[in-house]
């Protein structure tokens, strides 16, 4: 019998995510698996991938075929190089937290307090003397006016 780990599909119409599935060749793409050794959820930011690597080396050892989607899935946590004996690939990225967004902020509001004298004041430029000179000229002909 032919054994095949594969995606097995969940979700909604636009919100799919997957388990990866130890099944035989022959069954269907959701049909029944030996053995669910991990999921993939690929509408996360960033895809959330969780595999059980003692498992998945297991399968790989005794003749477990990956698919195309699985193996690049496997590639990607390492187990594949760790099967064939590769160097392991870089950590995956992990998700920014909100924590880890707020201290970096915080970094880059002390690093330009140092910058400004004062707080709160605006950067922009300073009206011109022309401009001025016509302001003044405007409010001279006002008052003559009235």
């Amino acid at each position: 019998m032919a054994v095949k780990i594969k995606l097995k599909r969940l979700g909604k119409i636009r919100q799919p995510h997957y388990r990866i599935i130890v099944a035989d060749a022959r069954t269907r793409r959701d049909g029944r698996a030996i053995e669910e050794i991990g999921i993939y959820q690929p509408t996360y930011n960033p895809s959330r991938i969780e595999v059980n690597a003692e498992r998945a080396q297991y399968w790989l050892s005794v003749g477990a075929q990956p698919t195309e989607a699985v193996l690049a899935i496997l590639k990607l946590t390492g187990d594949w190089q760790a099967h064939k004996g590769l160097p392991a690939p870089a950590p995956l990225l992990q998700p920014e937290t909100k924590e880890s967004k707020r201290r970096s902020f915080d970094e880059f509001a002390k690093a330009l307090e140092g910058i400004g004298e004062g707080k709160g004041e605006a950067i922009t430029q300073k009206a011109k003397k022309a401009d001025k000179k016509a302001d003044e000229a405007e409010a001279a002909a006002e008052s003559t006016e009235a």
